[in-house]
């Protein structure tokens, strides 16, 4: 017997029998990505595209999409669906997708979810092509599902490349009295870990003690060092002139996608001071002291990294002919 259930024993296509399933609550989780530029973000952020509210368009779409799949997908059954939520995550240069969708049936509501994000996924594509026709939809695939025989599924982890040593430094007066919540350095150290790195806890200091930490963690050598607080214009922000000191090269295009990324949301993102660059062998990076501003930042360095690691590792330089 053919171990694709589509198939009968013949090869042929067919609808599965589900009649002797049991109804169970099932819920299915999709996920995808828009590619496409800076200018195109914002405008969907702000509501500037002439086409209407994208954004809200594109929801209503994945919503009916969800509903239709059975008349899209031709082996898919007809569903009573309990709900759909279509959501969006804006990055720097990208539109992240997430659908969930929701039955109490004999049957899973993975391809109603997959569908959802996909025609989602599309209409955002439709709105913003007068502006970004090379907008790329892509990297759609189902992010869990319960219920049913299977129980709870989520895919393997890809493995993760060990990227070396991180550091986290939070330069907070504040937290570093206790008198308030570090909500920055946690999520920076979450981040490095899956992405490959051996971090300890965020080591947290008061603003004036900020050079000497940066020092002492350059010193140390890692691989990444990133820091959160102390970049603004208050006269106790200082990490930019600590960081500065060690740097024996800055990546002034990290600092400033950084900055673009939060003044699509926060307009006083302009008012960052942050740097990025290299000491030694260290890649340094400061964030803003914000939730928001370090979630921007952390989705750029997601892009940029892997490549500043290969260039630091000796990858290819292209030549380029006087």
């Amino acid at each position: 017997m053919s171990s694709l259930t589509h198939l009968d024993d013949e090869g042929r296509a067919r609808m599965i029998d589900v009649g002797g399933k049991p109804v169970t609550r099932r819920v299915a989780v999709a996920t995808g990505r828009l590619d496409t530029t800076p200018e195109v973000v914002a405008l969907l952020v702000s509501d500037g595209l002439r086409k209407a509210d994208a954004l809200a368009t594109a929801r209503i779409a994945g919503i009916q999409a969800a509903k239709r799949t059975s008349d899209l997908i031709p082996l898919a059954h007809l569903l009573p669906l309990d709900s759909v939520v279509v959501e969006f995550e804006p990055a720097e240069s990208s539109i992240g997708i997430r659908a969930t969708v929701a039955v109490t049936a004999k049957t899973g509501v993975e391809m109603e979810a997959l569908t959802a994000v996909a025609v989602a996924g599309l209409t955002l594509h439709d709105m913003v092509k007068a502006i970004d026709p090379g907008c790329v939809l892509g990297d759609i695939r189902l992010a869990s599902k319960t219920g049913g025989k299977h129980g709870h599924w989520t895919p393997d982890p890809a493995p993760v490349a060990v990227r070396g040593a991180g550091v986290v430094l939070v330069s907070s007066t504040g937290a570093a009295a206790g008198s308030r919540e570090d909500r920055t350095g946690p999520v920076i150290v979450e981040w490095m870990r899956v992405h490959g790195y051996a971090v300890d806890e965020a080591v947290v200091v008061p603003d004036i003690d900020i050079e000497r930490a940066v020092a002492a963690a350059v010193a140390g050598a890692p691989t990444l060092l990133v820091t959160t607080g102390g970049t603004g214009i208050h006269p106790q922000d200082r990490t930019p002139e600590a960081t500065r000191a060690v740097l024996d090269r800055e990546l002034p295009g990290i600092a400033e996608a950084i900055r673009a990324a939060g003044r699509a949301v926060t307009p006083t993102a302009a008012l960052s001071r942050a740097l990025a660059g290299i000491a030694g062998t260290t890649i340094v990076v400061n964030l803003p002291g914000s939730p928001g501003g370090v979630k921007d930042g952390l989705a750029v360095l997601q892009e940029l990294l892997p490549h500043v690691h290969d260039q630091l590792g000796g990858g290819a330089h292209e030549e380029v002919s006087p």
